[in-house]
Order: structure tokens, then sequence, then C-alpha cells
């Protein structure tokens, strides 16, 4: 089932030192490079070690999630060099009840120096220009402490832990519930 189609934003969400653009074709060698992190492709649509026709076929993929309704893929670019650092999403299935998804994801040379964190903090921002939106969970594997302290530094308080919440790489494994909350 597809909802309407959602308006690409008209300005780039900013925070620190990343924009969350569209993809495009130079983003090819970044989902490359992205795929061969032994976690990522376990947890969306990217196939482990894919090749370039792939990595093509992946960034087609995430322009579909706004023509579709699903929600909004963004590569996660230098904020003054464009360069590609990576992908971060606010998925809408419960829209409904006044929620979303976030999830994010920076490739391997690219760790470590904040991007992540505000990457969260940009998607969160344009989060709050969805109508109804109330707030944005972010859930994260209770080994993955990068990502943990990501979602702190980004304002996301800790909410509880779901056991065997999912499944990821063919086993269901608990996971750690973050939200942020709409600003009054």
């Amino acid at each position: 089932m597809t909802s309407p189609p959602l308006p690409w934003p008209d300005d780039d969400p900013l925070a620190g030192s990343v924009r969350l653009r569209a993809f495009t074709e130079r983003d090819v060698d970044m989902v490359v490079e992205l795929s061969g992190d032994p976690y990522v492709p376990l947890t969306g649509s990217l196939p482990p070690h894919c090749d370039r026709h792939d990595a093509r076929a992946y960034i087609e993929r995430q322009h579909d999630r706004a023509r579709t309704g699903y929600g909004w893929s963004f590569c996660i670019a230098d904020a003054d060099s464009d360069e590609p650092l990576g992908q971060a999403g606010l998925w809408l299935a419960g829209l409904p009840g006044g929620r979303a998804a976030a999830g994010y994801c920076v490739a391997p040379p690219h760790r470590g120096r904040g991007r992540a964190r505000d990457a969260l903090v940009a998607l969160t921002a344009f989060a709050w220009r969805v109508p109804d939106l109330h707030r944005v969970e972010l859930y994260i594997e209770p080994w993955n402490q990068a990502s943990v302290r990501t979602a702190e530094a980004a304002g996301y308080g800790r909410e509880g832990l779901l056991r065997r919440h999912q499944e990821i790489g063919g086993r269901r494994v608990d996971m750690l519930i973050f939200g942020a909350l709409r600003p009054e």
C-alpha cells in the first residue's frame, strides 16, 4: 500500500557540519563503501558488498520512499564540500498515531566526528515540519554504544528495552527505544 507522494523540502535540513539532501549519482561510491560495513546491510535494503549497479538501484529505492509516501531518505553530506557521508531517514508508518521512526548510518571513514549526531539533529528538526507528528523514535541494539551516544547527544531520551523487537540478520533482537518529543 502506498500513500500520497511526500513533498521534498524546499531547503536542505542543516545542523553542525552536515546537510541532508537528495541522493544523486555522485553518491554511488559512498553507497558502495557503506555496503562493506558488516552491520548496515542487515538493517535495510542495501545489499552487502554491492557494486556500482546495486548502489544505483539502492539510490533509486531511496527516491521511492518520498514518492510512495513512506518517508524521506536523505544523503548525509558535508555542509561545506557536499561530500557524501551516509544516509538518514524519517519513516512515517506510525504517523496516524503521531509517531515516526528515524534511522541513520555514516560510512566507516567518516565516523567518530559527530556527523551522525549532526545528521540526527537536522533530521529531527525537519521532522517537526510534519503536521500531526508528535514524537520521533529510534530503535538501537543494546550493543551499539556509538549509536546510543549519538541518540543521547542529539537530545533523544532512552525510554526502555523492547525484547525481541525485530529481526536483524535472521534473528530476533532486543532494541533500546529512544524518543524525541515535539517541542511545546
